[in-house]
This record gives C-alpha cells, sequence and structure tokens, in this order.
C-alpha cells in the first residue's frame, strides 16, 4: 500500500505506531480476559477461569496475516480472533470463553481501548500548543497589525489578540475532547441482539462490571446501533481538527510574500520547491491543512452512517472504523506540527509595521484631520490629510512624520499629541483586554 507516502506523512508517527494490528489484537484480548474476569465474579463461569484464559492468550500465537485475511469472510476482525483464540484453550475452557458476548461488543470496547491513549496523546500536545501560544500571545500583546476582512486590510488589532482568538478556539476544542475522554469512551457489551440475552438478571451489571474493569465509561444500555458515542467522538475530533486549521490558514495568508508578516520555523519542514529554489513553501501549514480536510471528510461520513438499522449494522458499523482511527491520527498529526509552529514562529513585526502603513488611509485619515480642524478650515483639514496620507504610502513613511512636515501643521498642533493620536495601538480597539481575558481562561485550565 501506499500509506508510507499518502497517508502516514499527515499523521503522528506515535499515533500510527500505536494503532498496529497487534495493538488491537492485544486490546481484543483485553477486552475478553476482562469479561472472564467479572462473570467468574459473578460466579457465572467456574472459579479459575479468567486466569487460566489469561495464561493461554499468548498474543504471539496468534496468526495476524490470518486474521487479516479471515477478516473479510465474517465482516469483522472479533470473528477469526475468537476462532483463533479458542484453539489456543483447553477444551474445558472453550465454553466459558466468549461468553454471552458478541462480535461488536469485542471490536466496539477494543476500539475505545486503542482510542484512549490517543486522546491523551492529543490532550497532552494541546497543552503544549497552549503554552507556547500563550507565550507568543503575551510577547505580542502590544504588537499592532493591520486587521483584515474579507482578504483586504480593515482597522489596527494586535498580533497578540489574534493568537488570543487562536487559543480561544483551541480551548474550547479542548474542553469537549477532554469531556469526551473522561465521559464518552464506553464500553460495548450487549451480546447477539443487544439485550444481554443469557443474563436477565445479571446483563446490565455485568456491563457496569466489565467497563470498570476496563477503564472504560459505564453506558446507560449497549450502543450497538445508536452510534451518538462515536459521533460524540467524532465530533470532538474535529473540532481540534478546526481549531488547529484555522491557525494554520492565518499562518499560511500571513506567510506570503507579499505579505510577509510571518514565517514558519525551519522545524516544521525544509519548505524548498523542486523548481524553484527561491521559495519558502509553508509545508507544515500544508500538512496541517491536509490532514484537517480529511478529518472533515471523516466525520462526515461518520455522520453518514450514525443511522444503522435494526440490531445490527449492515456496512455502517464496520464504515466507522478506518475514519475514526485515521481522525485521531491525523489530529494529533496536526497538534505536533501546530506545537513546533507555535515554540518558534517567525514574527516579523516590521513587516507589520510596513503593512499598517500601507493601510493608513482607512483609519488615521479622521484622527488626523480631527486634530488639525481647532486650526484649520475643514475642507483645507482634509484635504491637507489626503494629501499627507498619499504622500505616506507612496514613501513608506508613518503619516505623523510627513504631517510634522508641514509648517501649517507643526506650527499649531502639538507634536506629542498628534504622534499620540495617530499611533496605530490607539485604535486596537480592545485588544489587549482580549490577550487578558484569554490569559484568564488559559490560567484556569
Amino acid at each position: 500500500m501506499l500509506d508510507a507516502f499518502i497517508r502516514h506523512p499527515f499523521m503522528s508517527r506515535a499515533g500510527v505506531a500505536a494503532c498496529s494490528p497487534r495493538d488491537f489484537l492485544a486490546a481484543m484480548c483485553r477486552v475478553e480476559c476482562a469479561l472472564a474476569r467479572v462473570q467468574e465474579r459473578a460466579g457465572l463461569v467456574p472459579a479459575g477461569t479468567a486466569a487460566a484464559i489469561e495464561t493461554r492468550l499468548d498474543i504471539d500465537a496468534f496468526d495476524l496475516d490470518a486474521l487479516a485475511a479471515d477478516t473479510a469472510d465474517g465482516g469483522n476482525v472479533a470473528i477469526p480472533f475468537v476462532k483463533q483464540a479458542k484453539a489456543l484453550l483447553d477444551a474445558d475452557l472453550r465454553a466459558h470463553f466468549h461468553y454471552g458476548a458478541t462480535s461488536q461488543d469485542i471490536v466496539d470496547s477494543a476500539l475505545m481501548l486503542v482510542i484512549q491513549p490517543g486522546l491523551a496523546r492529543i490532550e497532552q500536545r494541546l497543552v503544549e500548543a497552549r503554552g507556547h501560544g500563550s507565550a507568543l500571545m503575551t510577547a505580542h500583546a502590544r504588537t499592532p497589525m493591520i486587521g483584515r476582512t474579507l482578504m483586504q486590510q480593515a482597522l489596527p488589532i494586535t498580533f497578540g489578540a489574534k493568537v488570543a482568538h487562536w487559543l480561544g478556539g483551541l480551548a474550547q476544542a479542548e474542553t469537549r475532547l477532554v469531556d469526551i475522554a473522561a465521559n464518552g469512551l464506553f464500553v460495548q457489551f450487549g451480546g447477539p441482539v443487544g439485550v444481554h440475552t443469557g443474563f436477565p438478571d445479571h446483563g446490565p451489571a455485568l456491563m457496569e462490571a466489565l467497563a470498570d474493569e476496563l477503564g472504560l465509561n459505564r453506558p446507560l444500555l449497549p450502543w450497538h446501533t445508536d452510534r451518538q458515542p462515536i459521533v460524540a467522538l467524532a465530533d470532538a475530533l474535529d473540532a481540534v481538527a478546526i481549531a488547529a486549521e484555522k491557525i494554520a490558514l492565518d499562518v499560511a495568508l500571513m506567510a506570503q510574500t507579499e505579505i510577509g508578516e510571518l514565517s514558519e520555523p525551519a522545524a516544521t519542514g525544509a519548505g524548498g520547491s523542486s523548481s524553484m529554489p527561491h521559495k519558502r513553501n509553508p509545508v507544515g501549514c500544508t500538512r496541517m491543512r491536509t490532514a484537517a480536510r480529511q478529518v472533515h471528510a471523516n466525520v462526515a461520513l461518520v455522520h453518514n452512517v450514525a443511522a444503522q438499522p435494526l440490531e445490527r449494522g449492515l456496512g455502517e458499523w464496520q464504515a466507522e472504523w478506518a475514519p475514526l482511527i485515521d481522525s485521531l491520527q491525523l489530529v494529533e498529526g496536526m497538534l505536533d506540527t501546530l506545537v513546533v509552529m507555535f515554540e518558534g514562529l517567525d514574527v516579523r513585526v516590521d513587516a507589520m509595521q510596513h503593512n499598517l502603513r500601507l493601510a493608513a488611509s482607512a483609519f488615521l485619515a479622521e484622527p488626523a484631520t480631527d486634530m488639525l480642524m481647532p486650526h484649520l478650515a475643514a475642507a483645507a483639514a482634509a484635504r491637507l490629510v489626503a494629501e499627507a496620507i498619499h504622500q505616506a504610502v507612496a514613501q513608506k513613511r508613518a503619516l505623523a512624520d510627513v504631517l510634522l512636515e508641514r509648517p501649517e501643521v507643526a506650527a499649531h498642533v502639538d507634536e506629542q499629541r498628534l504622534r499620540a493620536a495617530l499611533d496605530p495601538m490607539a485604535h486596537v480597539g480592545a485588544s489587549l483586554a482580549q490577550v487578558e481575558r484569554v490569559r484568564q481562561m488559559l490560567n484556569r485550565m
């Protein structure tokens, strides 16, 4: 397969390594052993059954290639897994193995076990991104830049405020993901048709005991065709992808040659071109946005198959597995890049100042005219300011410097007051207050 070329470059290496066939096999064994333990404690299987099963389920004894080949025949890997597992057990244990369970119980529960450490890694990456992002926000709380709407220059903000908005989006997504990791990874145990067949008196209690044994959450009922837990998990992953993609998009736009306000650190990738050696491409942003688009598509697929028929999905359940695992690894990969980007982002303050001067007419004409009005007629003041703005843009100079060269300005207007009125920081709105609000919010997380 071409995974190494077209899928894995956009995923977390650690995530890919932790989702191997062997890892999923280990998770299925863990579910079966835990089921035997809770059934033994409930007196449903003979004493010593769980220990004997655990001893004989040697992962190295399974034929992974055969499991993969035989999965197509049964529609899921649990069917050949149970067959191979029973072949490893003594005859008197086989009747007590996989007792009362169905394939979906094993696969869904194992999937939750495989996803659990992946979510923990994502949480850790979010904490790291938050720390580096907070430092970036604080360092540039008072760095003015031009804000842009509809891709055009608008009014001033500070770069710190922009980072604050980035961090606000990440924090909202982190809150959703942390809640899912803590409360939304449910055990699956319902038996053949989801009503604990064979356990009329023990079914729900066994389900809850199995959840506790595996460190998963207790569901109200088996969720064989109630895929709300999967939808919630996919949505939480997508929320992180959206927040990180927003940052990647902004960084890439601000790194354009004609804007030049930001540049990715070298650590996100070489960024070279095969045909244009002068280029420094935003490859980190590219990786992040590529991953995000795949996550969005995966989540759409999860939603598309969420309504499943009767008591067992007919292709819908099976269609969830790849997009869910891929999304986990893609989001982790995005955050791997984001942490490095935040840590070493090259902020070009001089370019921000230059671009502010280009937009001087957007926000300085009115305060400049107001400063001249007490000393000049309205029409004369407006005309003088318009001429000065044109000169300032053409010469790439500060408007205050150009105005103060005019005798009628220098003679009547206090230089300090004029410079203060035309300082971009006087026109950044509540940028500083927004930075402080986000700083306080991050301190509470």
